[in-house]
């Protein structure tokens, strides 16, 4: 038979009230009732009922999470550490993977909603201007993760995705190079932020960067090695094939260099290569990747703290939060 909050009130001589008080962390309890309270506990391995909880204080003590692709490194690096700064405060994460399809995502959405989470995170597989429809209706807390939507006044967490192209460029015009291009998403708020602060940082070291420099693809999430791939074969065709790459991501930065050396190309010799994101297997690859780190770790914990915030009612206006990136240099950039 499971034990009851009045078992150990009734064990202890104390109300119900008070070993109530001691299991939600409540300051108005002596500290040595306290400690016989929270020792009973342990001694009957009391398992708190969440569902009765929930009822009674209208919080499920669960979070909702859709992303584009669970398996993806930085998604799951980020659901790792927003898990974990979540659970040590009683509450629980639940995920969905929108498989990078609007529809799925939408439905995920719903069902999440459905469930009554306290908040729901989203990290969107659509373009910043098709938001999905669930969200604009719902009256649960939103918290949008590194993907914005330009029409929904909701909090957000991501990365400075400006200075992530600036920092690209900057860095690959400083190594001495002239043909710079960019293989980038579609839609999506990071990819066009990327692109822009790219081609600024570009015209400010006078570099031009032709329209046939910059291709871009979808899917870069699922399926990032083999979009990268098939893009770098786009620019090796090119009469004068770029000398630089930008990738979006390490994914498809992987894929870029592999058509790269099946070409003969040497990196960095003839051609070098930056990604986004500081997978933590870019250091340990054929030639290591230089990337910019997004800390999807720090992230998760940012995230996390703006979560509590809005779960207890006291997230106020939305907030915009970025993180600045920084560039690791490895040997696709610098032998």
């Amino acid at each position: 038979m499971a034990v009851r909050l009045k078992d150990i009130a009734r064990d202890l001589g104390v109300s119900t009230v008070t070993v109530s008080k001691v299991l939600r962390g409540q300051t108005d309890i002596g500290e040595k009732t306290r400690e016989r309270v929270l020792k009973r506990m342990r001694e009957l391995n009391y398992q708190p009922n969440m569902l009765a909880r929930a009822l009674a204080g209208g919080r499920s003590q669960a979070v909702g999470l859709v992303v584009p692709d669970l398996v993806h490194p930085f998604f799951g690096e980020f659901a790792r550490s927003l898990a974990g700064a979540l659970r040590s405060e009683g509450l629980v994460l639940v995920l969905a993977s929108s498989e990078e399809d609007p529809d799925i995502e939408e439905q995920e959405i719903k069902t999440l909603l459905a469930r009554g989470v306290d908040v729901l995170l989203v990290a969107s597989c659509r373009p910043a201007t098709q938001p999905p429809a669930a969200l604009a209706e719902t009256t649960t807390p939103v918290l949008l993760i590194d993907r914005q939507f330009a029409d929904l006044p909701m909090d957000f967490v991501g990365t400075n995705d400006l200075m992530v192209g600036e920092l690209a460029a900057r860095h690959l015009a400083g190594i001495g190079r002239r043909r710079i291009a960019h293989i980038g998403g579609r839609g999506i708020s990071p990819t066009a932020d990327r692109l822009r602060g790219f081609q600024r940082a570009l015209t400010a070291a006078g570099i031009d960067l032709p329209d046939a420099y910059v291709v871009t693809r979808d899917g870069f999430d699922e399926s990032g090695d083999a979009t990268g791939y098939h893009a770098m074969q786009e620019l090796l065709s090119l009469p004068e094939p770029p000398d630089a790459v930008f990738c979006y991501n390490d994914l498809s930065a992987i894929g870029a260099m592999d058509a790269a050396m099946q070409a003969g190309l040497r990196i960095p010799e003839d051609i070098a290569f930056i990604g986004c994101g500081n997978l933590r297997y870019a250091e340990y690859l054929r030639v290591p990747l230089t990337s910019v780190d997004q800390s999807s770790q720090r992230l998760g914990d940012m995230a996390a703290k703006r979560v509590l915030d809005l779960s207890s009612g006291s997230g106020g206006a939305p907030q915009t939060l970025r993180l600045e990136p920084r560039l690791i240099v490895r040997k696709s950039t610098v032998a």
